[in-house]
């Protein structure tokens, strides 16, 4: 059964996202990477009551739900794991060789989604 959205800690700093989207430096972000990610977040095991999430590089905004075509890269993390990674935490190449994020869809695009999209953690 689908739990309501917003449960996951990751809620927070994709809403961040949204915002930090709007500005200059987030307009700067869609233009410099261009690409469309959906984010698989699971509270406790990946596959498990997941949260899909897309991050649109193309058109700077954020939303709730499977992308409609074919994202650039689909990512598939636990919640801490995703806020680990996002906030610089865990590098993403260690966390996909131990298996704590998973990837689907082109590498190059993959390589792409780096910390330095999201905002800094400061404000959450």
């Amino acid at each position: 059964m689908a739990r309501p959205g917003n449960l996951l800690k990751s809620a927070a700093l994709l809403d961040q996202m949204k915002a930090h989207l709007a500005t200059n430096a987030g307009k700067d972000l869609t233009k410099k990477i261009g690409l469309v990610y959906q984010l698989n977040i699971a509270p406790k095991k990946i596959g498990v009551d997941e949260e899909i999430y897309v991050v649109d590089l193309r058109e700077g905004k954020v939303t709730q739900g499977a992308f409609e075509g074919k994202p650039d890269a689909t990512f598939s993390f636990k919640d801490d794991d995703f806020l680990a990674i996002a906030s610089g935490k865990m590098n993403p190449q260690i966390a996909f060789i131990r298996g704590a994020m998973k990837i689907k869809g082109s590498l190059s695009a993959a390589q792409k989604f780096t910390p330095d999209i999201f905002p800094k953690p400061s404000k959450l």
